[in-house]
């Protein structure tokens, strides 16, 4: 990856309801200097050039681009967000067949033009065309790391600072896994300021439930259900998301994100991609955190394991 210091690009594939607002959160907070809009509708990366340009005037300047594969060479960072959406009622699992399809024709592309730069995936089922993508690129799959569990994992932080009345800023949580059904919160690892949560009881005296607790990881799962039932599309929460995988990686923050990256016989998995809290900077993925996961819990990542891995078989 580049070392460059003084500018940095980022291109973003598929500019749809994933892929704008996270170019908007781009240019809102000047993260990077130049990111490169490229859609297989290009009227639609021109239009959502237009309308960002239209606000350049309100922010720190950017110059952005609506693009092709080329304008990728000297790219830091590249988001896919191209493919299918989910509908209401649908699995992301249920996305697989097609926008593996997809990804098997953009891959090929991005590897073509620019062997350093980081790829981030934004599309679902996220994991499975993770490692997809880290088997295309080939040897170096530190390079290619998915969005993962961040969004399950805000969400969890969110419900439960509101259970607790407490900042969400305060709540250390982790979601795991797959970013899908099989998912799992690391309940054994949450804490509140630094208190376990089985310690822990908040100024409206609410204390240890696992009752409650059950219920904040049924809203965790199904947010994405719910959002989509009611408005079709989830986009601002992962825009956000998104901006922060991209700050950590070109101002080498070394932030622990709940990303997914392939594994290699971290907890007993291996020959897939699956999301544990992991430091990202400037070269991708860092280290995936070796934590010290329940019995229930080591179990239940492996299931997600193996639930991802019988999809992938079915390719």
């Amino acid at each position: 990856m580049s070392e460059r210091m003084d500018t940095h690009k980022v291109g973003l594939i598929g500019t749809g309801m994933v892929g704008a607002p996270f170019a908007y959160a781009l240019m809102q907070h000047g993260v990077v200097d130049e990111p490169v809009l490229i859609d297989a509708d290009s009227a639609r990366a021109e239009g959502e050039l237009m309308d960002l340009d239209h606000g350049l005037p309100f922010v720190r300047q950017v110059r952005i681009i609506a693009g092709d594969y080329a304008d990728l060479a000297d790219a830091d960072v590249i988001v896919i967000s191209a493919g299918v959406g989910q509908r209401p009622g649908q699995t992301r699992l249920a996305l697989l067949q097609t926008n593996a399809d997809i990804f098997r024709q953009i891959v090929p592309q991005i590897t073509a033009v620019n062997q350093d730069g980081i790829i981030v995936v934004a599309t679902n089922p996220v994991d499975i065309l993770t490692y997809i993508s880290a088997e295309m690129v080939g040897l170096d799959q530190t390079r290619v790391l998915g969005s993962g569990t961040i969004l399950d994992t805000a969400r969890l932080r969110y419900l439960l600072g509101q259970h607790y009345g407490i900042n969400l800023r305060s709540v250390h949580a982790y979601v795991v896994g797959e970013h899908g059904d099989s998912e799992l919160p690391l309940w054994s690892l949450t804490n509140i300021g630094g208190v376990r949560l089985q310690d822990f009881v908040g100024a409206n005296r609410l204390g240890y439930g696992q009752a409650a607790l059950d219920q904040i990881f049924g809203h965790t799962k199904n947010a994405a259900y719910e959002i989509i039932e009611r408005k079709k599309a989830t986009y601002y929460a992962i825009g956000l998301g998104l901006l922060s995988v991209v700050e950590a990686i070109v101002r080498n923050q070394h932030t622990v994100l709940t990303v997914s990256s392939p594994l290699s016989g971290q907890y007993g998995v291996q020959d897939i991609s699956m999301s544990m809290p992991t430091i990202v900077g400037r070269r991708g993925v860092e280290k995936a955190l070796d934590l010290p996961l329940s019995e229930a819990e080591l179990e239940a990542f492996q299931a997600s394991a193996q639930t991802l891995k019988e999809r992938i078989s079915q390719l």
